[in-house]
């Protein structure tokens, strides 16, 4: 049996959520108004339990894999497409969706880095086909090129289907974003960083209390702060200087982005016990940003809060 291969066409990858770093408000679950469809046709949901019969599964038939996350609106329209590109095949393929966020080894094992992305299988190998969005005709094209490996393979079965099932209808259109809120994300949709960071400022200006605004900032401020540091040298130069103020927030700033939450709020709360006021007021208003990166209600976050209450206090 040969390699498995197929063609990787160059897709859109605008609608894609960088899971390193952005929190947007979750999409309701599957089956749910504004949500997936139901799984249905030749399509599937898959977690870490049943993944091992998937992967076994594409020996007989080639397998789609989409990943994806609650987090992603762009998750719901590429499922939506994939989902009838497949039942067009009759059988000929199948699409498995794995939720991220709920199968997070699932993710790991792919080493995705940004959702929601698409990985075939056939014979039990992966191939990564693309992340983010693509028009209808991308998807029968990428499905054809499928198939030609899949029977180059020798891998020509059936794959079983479920009754279909009426989707529910859709939810009603989201209200608009407020005016500065969607400049700061129209901002961010072409990386013009400063002027998002400009439009949060100003929206907190205005209303103080703002929760999106404050998150949103936090964000947007972390993207600006890394998006030209290499993590090997920064780490590199917080080991030699854990002195340095910069050196040691940098660091910090990296562990956030790799999801290490813990040692970045760590690094932080250990550096507020040994320093002076001036210093110490620099490291806390770090640490009350980076919590609004990472979000209130995440454990870590709490742990940490009293972490640092009592290094101050």
């Amino acid at each position: 049996m040969s390699q498995p291969s197929a063609p990787r066409p160059r897709l859109d990858v605008r609608g894609a959520v960088d899971l390193s770093v952005l929190q947007s408000p979750p999409v309701p679950a599957p089956g749910e108004p504004g949500g997936l469809p139901v799984a249905a046709g030749y399509t599937v949901d898959a977690t870490t339990t049943s993944f091992g019969d998937v992967v076994q599964a594409s020996t007989s038939y080639p397998v789609v894999v989409l990943l994806w996350s609650r987090r992603s609106a762009a998750s719901i329209e590429l499922a939506r497409d994939l989902g009838r590109a497949v039942d067009a095949e009759a059988g000929a393929v199948q699409l498995v969706r794995v939720d991220i966020d709920a199968e997070p080894q699932i993710a790991a094992a792919f080493q995705v880095q940004t959702v929601p992305a698409v990985v075939a299988l056939l014979a039990g190998q992966p191939i990564p086909l693309f992340q983010g969005t693509a028009t209808a005709d991308q998807l029968s094209g990428l499905l054809g090129q499928l198939l030609q490996a899949a029977a180059t393979n020798g891998i020509a079965g059936v794959a079983p289907g479920a009754p279909m099932v009426d989707t529910p209808p859709e939810a009603e259109a989201e209200p608009p974003l407020p005016p500065l809120h969607q400049a700061a994300y129209d901002a961010i949709e072409r990386d013009d960083l400063p002027t998002a960071i400009a439009s949060y400022e100003q929206a907190l200006r205005e209303n103080p209390r703002d929760d999106l605004a404050r998150e949103g900032l936090a964000q947007v401020r972390l993207m600006d702060r890394t998006r030209d540091l290499d993590p090997v040298e920064v780490n590199a130069r917080a080991a030699m200087s854990p002195k340095d103020l910069d050196a040691q927030m940098q660091a910090a700033d990296v562990e956030i982005i790799e999801d290490r939450v813990e040692d970045a709020f760590g690094r932080l709360t250990r550096l507020v016990a040994v320093s002076d006021a001036e210093r110490r007021e620099l490291l806390r208003l770090r640490l009350v940003e980076l919590f609004d990166v990472v979000g209130g209600a995440d454990p870590r976050v709490m742990s940490a809060r009293r972490a640092l209450a009592s290094a101050l206090y």
